[in-house]
């Protein structure tokens, strides 16, 4: 009987050790493999953020197509079908037991999931990408025969009363449209081919789970949305037209998209009262940034003097962050002008910024990330909130006490419209970018004005057929992406509301300066920038506020 039980006890560690053999081979294994990758994609991807960034700021296609190239070799590499096949069973195996190495495997294994097709399917779509970036890149309206940029048709569309010249400027901003749909539309069923090849629905399905989210949590969450914001929002925009229609001596019923000052209507008209364009006037809106930034600690001088900064021909439009190398080289891209809209925008791109600056350069490289993307719009859309605070307003702009306190009544009003603007506009884009996924071969044209009209009560303009969706950057270049700014905002209600219980010692959530509050930069640097993505970005949610992520802190606020 002692023998046997001996027996049954050295079979038993023979098991053991044996298991723990094979447990560290695998260990070795995905370590030289990650080592391997990280030496060859390293060099490239820092190659392609760089000719991405003179592409944006040259329009020149040289760049343009430097960037392609090399996208298509890191590409190539992620589509090793060898490394994916071993990847895969160490994923089913579960047999990784270092913390680090178990996040370092999910997320090669996500790069490498979508990359595994054949080289000319990932050529092909590398090559329409950077066409349709390119003209969107250097693409300038016309208006009676003269070029206009995105600046000059905001202009129009915020100080102009004529109706026609309004309609004439919001049409000029939907001219690329017309240039990159037919192209969109293909790139769309390059990404469907891709994505079927490997077992998915459809691209818009693959994107979502190799980003760790999942459709039907995602659109649960806009279904709640969209009930929580339908009578809110219906009573608002029904006071904005009031508004509108009176500014331009018209009947509501005769409003139309270019009555709404932003071109998809995305964000709303200032209507409550003080002109938040005009207290930035002759503002060094770059310079108050800087000071807003050194105030809590979170320095973005290194960020600004490597940025592109103001408009010019041929240059990106619009506004984005990058860090270059994972090692420090943080820009952004902005076309700043003296308006509250790109003090925003700047507020919005540095948070970005330092959130990328501040992940743990001490992290292994595949983890030297932000969390999530939406995270990261989170802190963004944090840092972008300041231009609505009065008390932040009177710092940068001194003004006077009793000019505050009239500011501050404006701009929670105009806050409370800007969010409940945004998550119907959001609404528009994520339900359509789905759909389109689904059937890219159905009228899109009129799928587009018949979710405007639902979730933005915008009517469509009479006799129109042309591809307005097209004009919408994000549906060629950042795709399946629209998603995470609506669940940034969730997080940055989530976020602050930590901030001013635990941080800040208030009794409830509240909108709140973070002018000189270097603690709050401290709790943002150490509970949410510095992991960069070593935990999935629920556990760093949880971690950081106590819950996972939660609607009910932006509910509570706006709606």
């Amino acid at each position: 009987m002692k023998i046997a039980v001996i027996s049954v006890v050295a079979v038993l560690i023979l098991v053991i050790v044996v298991s723990c053999t094979l447990f560290q081979r695998d260990e070795m294994k995905l370590t030289n493999i990650i080592e391997s990758h990280v030496k060859q994609i390293h060099p490239l991807v820092n190659a392609k953020n760089l000719a991405d960034w003179n592409a944006t700021a040259t329009g020149e296609q040289k760049y343009y197509d430097e960037a392609a190239a090399l996208e298509l070799q890191i590409k190539k590499i992620q589509s090793n079908r060898k490394d994916f096949a071993f990847l895969k069973k160490l994923k089913a195996k579960n047999s990784i037991n270092d913390p680090l190495l178990q996040r370092q495997l999910v997320i090669l294994y996500n790069s490498f999931a979508p990359n595994q097709i054949d080289t000319s399917l990932l050529r092909s779509m590398v090559d329409k990408q950077n066409t349709i970036s390119s003209i969107f890149n250097t693409f300038r309206g016309v208006i009676n025969g003269k070029s206009v940029s995105d600046n000059d048709i905001l202009e129009i569309l915020k100080n102009e009363r004529d109706s026609l010249k309004r309609r004439q400027a919001w049409e000029a901003g939907k001219q690329v449209g017309q240039q990159v749909a037919a192209m969109v539309v293909e790139l769309v069923k390059l990404r469907n081919q891709a994505a079927r090849q490997l077992g998915y629905d459809n691209y818009y399905v693959m994107a979502l789970e190799t980003g760790e989210q999942d459709e039907k949590t995602v659109f649960s969450i806009f279904d709640t949305l969209k009930e929580l914001t339908q009578q809110p929002f219906t009573q608002m925009k029904h006071e904005l037209d009031s508004i509108l229609a009176k500014r331009y001596a018209i009947a509501a019923g005769q409003l139309r998209p270019w009555h709404y000052e932003d071109p998809f209507f995305q964000e709303s008209p200032q209507v409550a009262g003080a002109d938040f364009d005009k207290l930035f006037k002759g503002k060094k809106v770059e310079a108050i940034g800087r000071d807003f930034f050194n105030s809590i600690q979170l320095p973005a001088d290194d960020i600004l003097r490597n940025s592109d900064l103001y408009p010019r021909e041929k240059k990106y439009q619009h506004a984005y962050e990058n860090d270059m190398d994972r090692c420090g080289d943080i820009r952004v891209m902005l076309n700043i002008v003296d308006n509250h809209n790109w003090m925003s925008t700047l507020l919005h791109e540095l948070g970005h910024g330092v959130y990328s600056k501040y992940v743990s350069r001490d992290l292994p490289y595949l983890l030297r990330i932000e969390a999530h993307t939406f995270l990261t719009e989170a802190i963004a859309m944090l840092m972008e909130r300041q231009a609505y605070n009065a008390d932040w307003l009177q710092t940068y702009l001194q003004i006077g006490d009793e000019e505050k306190e009239t500011i501050r009544c404006h701009a929670q009003k105009n806050f409370r419209t800007k969010v409940l603007v945004f998550s119907r506009w959001s609404q528009v884009m994520v339900r359509f970018e789905r759909d389109m996924y689904q059937n890219p071969d159905q009228d899109l044209n009129k799928l587009w004005w018949d979710l405007v009209e639902e979730y933005q009560l915008v009517t469509r303009p009479e006799n129109r057929n042309e591809p307005d969706w097209a004009a919408k950057i994000h549906l060629a270049q950042y795709p399946c992406y629209y998603h995470n700014y609506t669940l940034g905002e969730l997080a940055a209600s989530q976020i602050l509301n930590t901030i001013t219980r635990t941080v800040m010692k208030m009794d409830s959530l509240a909108e709140i300066s973070f002018v000189n509050k270097p603690e709050i930069g401290e709790y943002l640097k150490t509970e949410i920038f510095m992991p960069g993505s070593r935990f999935h970005w629920n556990a760093l949610l949880k971690k950081a506020t106590g819950e996972e992520l939660t609607p009910k802190y932006l509910v509570g606020q706006f709606m």
